[in-house]
């Protein structure tokens, strides 16, 4: 359990899920190739950078084995979903669907809700497909889906990993109420983006 007692803890673990953020554009395209590619874009859209981030808070504020099953399950999901993409899948709403995805699971984070392990790995794993039938979706043309998807699942990992420190190193005192508004935060985000999908 990390001490923050040191008021810089929660700001460094803070810096580094949002920095690599860009502008809010999760679907615009990419000018850089595949592992690079498939790295950058969750970090280059609210929608994606904000669901996985969420998965990573959500899993900290449920018991084992949700801890760590929350966000197996995301990644797992993410590819299978990628995967279809690549394949030519698409969904009517998919845009909506993630939006949707980024306020429910702000939802769960601000309202600390626990469900059995298998419930919360299926509510994530469906949210996760939808994100990766985008990135397959999006794959840029040329680029190795092997090495693109490598790369976004690293880069899914690391903003999991992130949610899951934040939160860890909140506790369960004022800063655990941090944790419940920044889930607040992302809801009204999620908001946003529905209606802008």
């Amino acid at each position: 359990m990390f001490n923050l007692s040191n008021k810089n803890t929660i700001r460094v673990l803070a810096l580094i899920a949002f920095t690599a953020a860009g502008p809010a554009i999760a679907h615009t395209g990419h000018h850089a190739s595949g592992f690079a590619a498939g790295l950058a874009h969750p970090f280059s859209g609210l929608d994606h950078l904000l669901a996985m981030l969420a998965v990573g808070l959500w899993a900290a504020q449920n018991r084992r084995p949700a801890t760590w099953l929350l966000p197996l399950a995301f990644p797992v999901a993410m590819a299978a979903g990628a995967a279809a993409g690549v394949a030519g899948w698409t969904m009517a709403g998919l845009e909506f669907g993630i939006a949707g995805s980024v306020a429910m699971l702000g939802l769960l984070v601000a309202g600390a809700v626990t469900l059995p392990a298998w419930a919360g790995a299926a509510l994530v794993s469906g949210f996760a497909a939808m994100h990766g039938l985008a990135h397959g979706n999006e794959l840029p043309g040329g680029v190795s889906p092997f090495a693109y998807g490598a790369g976004f699942l690293l880069a899914t990992a690391l903003l999991h990993v992130a949610g899951l420190l934040i939160a860890t190193a909140a506790g369960k005192g004022m800063h655990y109420r941090v944790v419940r508004f920044i889930g607040a935060g992302m809801t009204a985000a999620g908001a946003y983006l529905l209606t802008a999908a």
